[in-house]
């Protein structure tokens, strides 16, 4: 059976020495994060996932949700308890805002939060995680109305929250889809189509679940510039709050998916139903990025919460596994045979786990705290830094990470051998679950399209000057001190690559766009490295200052210095190799008519 404890210790020291929280509270919501809370939260929270979520994961997915005739979905026993539960906890208000009934706990601290959901259980997860999306596109776009009517109740858990983009003929390519809405006398409009692939489109856990629906006005442009957003309650709401009559919004069927069984992805039908134009007419491409981007940094938490549950039943395997002798002779010879951490390339799948994980937890720990910087730093030099820094690494984050994160639950299976292979140890369903955080929102190639195709040139390339300009400085000062030269050597010359491969977009993107969309993967990856590798320059600069001061846990400290040499000397000179990969050009890749890729 798989077991999971969350990481309490790693996320206080990335909070303490990586993140900063402390050098924050003067910022508004900063100031309730005093470090007894912050230990609070991660103690308290820690201790919920693991005692009330964890152990529904694995049954969970086992028995999936169900749809009734009725078009009601419930899901798997046990979940709609533990719901109830971790709205009383008061889990669900953690890092929303005051005003619609939340804690105002910074985001970067409820971040901390969701990657322990996560790992215990991320089909749990994503029913809030949804909630969370649809939150952000209304306060950003609804009207005072819409706020007032539906947020407050979302904040609290009572009720639920969607996404409806994809339809059947439509994924990326959002101007083709054909849900239309149909203007009413009463201001409302009628909506008709049928969306697909909805995570917690129906389910029992909340009383109502708030729809945000794209779909076409009569007469709008058939392109992205003609669509609109749309809230769509799945029980109207009345006037004074409480709840009215059903919408004519269904669940057609629920998909039968890879992983993920205990979440419910609906085919969803809209047959006429009630829902209120949110923000403009024809400008719900610009709502729909808010909740895309709000979704593709979850989704790439999701990868790192995978990543490190995954790790850790690895670890926990290598230690009880007995199979050979080590190289050098038996290691313990009044055993049969040796542990699994006697043989190097076990070492090795699980030195890159711990590598990947924890250096992705800094990642989307700093990542996290650009968004607060974004809303709440002290001067308009600093919200926009934390901006461009959010757009920039927002794909990184989202790609890499789950890239990294399948990678690294794929290589905790093979830890396994074949009893990997077998339902019963759990290691099955972490590949199954990760697989779908590179697919959905956004599959990862348009991440790095997203990268490349648009932030790279975004305000005259100022987001990646900036980052340039942030390594850049962290490396020279790094290669000052004995302790960090060889990590920040390492890093600076995965910068060099990143910069040439940059300069070589620049230099061969107009002449062959083609160029870029072939590059823009490695390029990504290129990106993720060396985001990657700045925080562990940072947590071995944090780690070489405690120990000088005789401060913290000295094993937990020198694993920490270890690690960051192993991600300088085996993972970051793969930027040579991606910047390579990046000036192939397209040429090979485009060269072959489509003809030659079938069988004969």
């Amino acid at each position: 059976m798989p077991q999971y404890t969350p990481p309490v210790r790693d996320t206080r020291f990335v909070l303490e020495h990586v993140v900063g929280l402390q050098n924050f509270s003067n910022l508004p919501g900063f100031d309730a994060a005093t470090p007894d809370v912050v230990d609070a939260v991660l103690e308290e929270g820690g201790r919920f996932v693991a005692e009330v979520l964890f152990p529904l994961n694995q049954s969970g997915d086992q028995e999936g949700c169900t749809r009734h005739e009725d078009g009601s979905v419930t899901t798997p026993a046990g979940f709609k308890e533990a719901y109830k539960r971790y709205v009383e906890s008061g889990w669900a208000t953690l890092g929303n805002l005051p005003e619609y009934g939340g804690q105002g706990m910074p985001h970067v601290v409820s971040t901390a939060f969701q990657e322990y959901m996560i790992s215990s259980n991320m089909a749990f997860a994503m029913y809030p995680g949804l909630t969370h999306g649809a939150i952000a596109a209304l306060l950003a776009q609804g009207s005072e109305a819409q706020k007032q009517m539906y947020v407050p109740k979302m904040v609290s858990g009572e009720w639920g929250g969607t996404m409806n983009l994809t339809e059947p003929q439509c994924g990326t390519d959002l101007g083709l889809i054909r849900t239309k809405a149909e203007p009413q006398a009463d201001g409302s409009y009628a909506i008709t189509g049928t969306k697909i692939f909805i995570s917690a489109g129906e389910h029992d856990l909340t009383g109502n679940i708030i729809h945000l629906v794209l779909a076409k006005t009569p007469g709008a442009p058939d392109s992205s510039k003609g669509i609109s957003l749309f809230v769509v309650p799945k029980v109207l709401v009345n006037d004074d709050g409480s709840l009215g009559e059903r919408n004519a919004v269904t669940c057609g069927s629920i998909e039968h998916k890879m992983g993920i069984h205990a979440n419910s992805t609906c085919v969803m039908n809209y047959d006429g139903a009630k829902g209120w134009l949110v923000g403009e007419e024809m400008k719900g491409l610009a709502a729909m990025f808010i909740m895309m981007n709000a979704a593709r940094l979850g989704v790439g938490l999701q990868g790192l919460g995978i990543a490190e549950v995954a790790y850790q039943n690895a670890v926990q395997y290598a230690g009880d596994r007995r199979q050979g002798r080590a190289l050098t002779g038996p290691q313990e010879p009044n055993e049969k045979a040796d542990t699994l951490f006697v043989h190097p390339d076990v070492r090795r799948m699980l030195m890159e786990a711990k590598a990947w994980t924890e250096g992705l937890r800094a990642l989307c720990l700093w990542g996290a705290l650009q968004v607060d910087l974004e809303h709440h730093a002290s001067t308009d030099e600093d919200r926009e830094m934390a901006g461009d820094l959010v757009g920039l690494l927002t794909p990184v984050i989202k790609g890499v990470g789950t890239d990294k994160a399948y990678e690294v639950a794929t290589n905790a299976q093979q830890v396994y051998g074949g009893h990997g292979y077998i339902q019963e140890w759990g290691m099955e369903q972490y590949v199954r679950d990760a697989r779908i955080a590179m697919i959905y929102e956004g599959t990862n190639g348009v991440q790095a399209m997203d990268l490349v195709g648009r932030k790279l040139a975004q305000k005259g390339g100022r987001a990646v000057q900036a980052f340039f300009k942030i390594v850049g400085e962290e490396a020279a000062a790094g290669k000052a001190d004995p302790a960090t030269l060889a990590i920040a050597e390492a890093l600076e010359k995965a910068l060099g690559q990143m910069q040439a491969a940059t300069m070589w977009f620049m230099a061969n993107g107009m002449k062959n766009p083609e160029n870029v969309g072939a590059g823009a993967v490695p390029y990504m990856h290129l990106t993720g490295l060396v985001a990657v590798g700045l925080m562990w320059l940072r947590m071995a600069k944090a780690a070489t200052a405690l120990k000088a001061s005789g401060e913290g846990d000295s094993a937990f400290l020198d694993a920490k210095l270890v690690t960051a040499r192993f991600f300088a000397e085996r993972i970051m000179p793969d930027a040579g190799a991606l910047r390579r990969k990046i000036e192939g050009g397209a040429d090979t890749v485009m060269a072959l008519p489509p003809e030659m890729f079938r069988a004969a």
